[in-house]
């Protein structure tokens, strides 16, 4: 079974009890485990309870293949379903589960994390295809998958936010599901108290603690990592080749995915063509700026000021194209995902504007 983007979120709240096995598979390492959560959270109560959560490595199935069936038809001394989770699963496990998948066990879910699997992976066709079996994808979400899940979350602290400083968020936080919670945690505590709601029932209210502005998430988030975000798409954009590479070698260590990377950039460069088309309509290119939604970043006005006036629409079309493709290859291909976006960003930098 292939759950569909708009499937997952009733999905996770109550699987399919048909499905006896599900592949939680992508790019997005933080998203697959927030992922799990849930769905282990509809079988039992503590994830971490020693009798009746198992938790398996595709090593050692690959060791010991009884091992799977073993652990998911032993009786909890306890009671209840048991969980299984099986961790770096690869495609050297389709042929033990799709033998599993024949008899399952009827008191066992069974959870397969996995990384990034192409189409053509065996694991993931083997679990969009078998009927009691599930396949469902993490990717790194763009902005506008982000703001229900930054309005929910700061909804549950208690606050509201303005829609300048919701878009800004959301696209200043893009990556790993980890690191957009931890930047909203941190966003919560800048704010203060963080009590939600009255009552233990019903869904939360805000508690009129306030309304995040377009200046709170700046001063909070601005220096973290989008800050590092904001170092290398103004380097590639003013085509500084060295500082381009040193930000993008530092984004791929703190664990940013390369998706998240080319769609930075590819918000940058809409923006530039937004106010390169709006000034050939006939406005100013104050006017032009100023009527960008989020604002550009007062420190950043001066270098984005200077890059729309060098980057022609000709070639703005070009880079977005490029990039809108790059995208597309990264995520269908075998190539390698971080050397495509480096040659990118190389190309790019000194890429003559005009």
């Amino acid at each position: 079974m292939k759950i569909q983007p708009r499937q997952i979120e009733a999905f996770l709240k109550k699987p399919d009890p048909s499905v006896r096995v599900v592949l939680v598979y992508g790019p997005d390492n933080g998203l697959m485990k927030e992922r799990v959560a849930k769905l282990g959270k509809t079988v039992v109560d503590d994830l971490n309870d020693p009798f009746n959560v198992a938790i398996l490595s595709g090593d050692i199935l690959t060791e010991d293949p009884a091992r799977l069936s073993d652990e998911a038809n032993a009786q909890s001394m306890m009671g209840g379903d048991r969980l299984i989770r099986i961790e770096n699963a690869s495609d050297k496990l389709t042929v033990l589960l799709k033998a599993y998948l024949e008899a399952p066990s009827n008191q066992a879910l069974v959870l397969v994390e996995a990384d990034n699997l192409t189409p053509s992976s065996s694991l993931r066709k083997l679990c969009e295809k078998e009927k009691n079996a599930a396949a469902l994808p993490c990717y790194v979400e763009d902005q506008r998958g982000l703001m229900p899940l930054i309005r929910d979350s700061l909804r549950y602290a208690g606050y509201d936010i303005s829609p300048d400083a919701l878009a800004w968020l959301a696209t200043n936080i893009q990556g790993d599901r980890g690191r957009v919670r931890n930047e909203l945690d941190k966003l919560v505590t800048y704010m203060g108290p963080d009590k939600a709601w009255e009552g233990e029932e019903g869904p939360p209210v805000p508690n009129r603690l306030g309304i995040v502005q377009l200046d709170d998430v700046q001063a909070c988030s601005g220096e973290a990592g989008a800050q590092s975000l904001d170092d290398l798409v103004y380097a590639v954009a003013d085509r500084r080749t060295k500082s381009a590479m040193m930000s993008f070698q530092k984004l791929l260590a703190e664990g940013l995915p390369t998706i998240a990377i080319l769609r930075a950039l590819q918000n940058h460069f809409r923006r530039l063509h937004l106010v390169r088309s709006k000034m050939q309509e006939g406005q100013s290119l104050e006017q032009a700026v100023k009527s960008l939604r989020p604002p550009v970043f007062f420190k950043q006005e001066r270098p984005f000021k200077a890059q729309a006036q060098n980057w022609g629409l000709l070639a703005l079309n070009g880079v977005l194209t490029r990039l809108a493709q790059l995208e597309a290859q990264c995520k269908t291909s075998g190539a390698p995902a971080e050397t495509l976006c480096a040659q990118a960003i190389l190309s790019l930098s000194v890429k003559r504007a005009g």
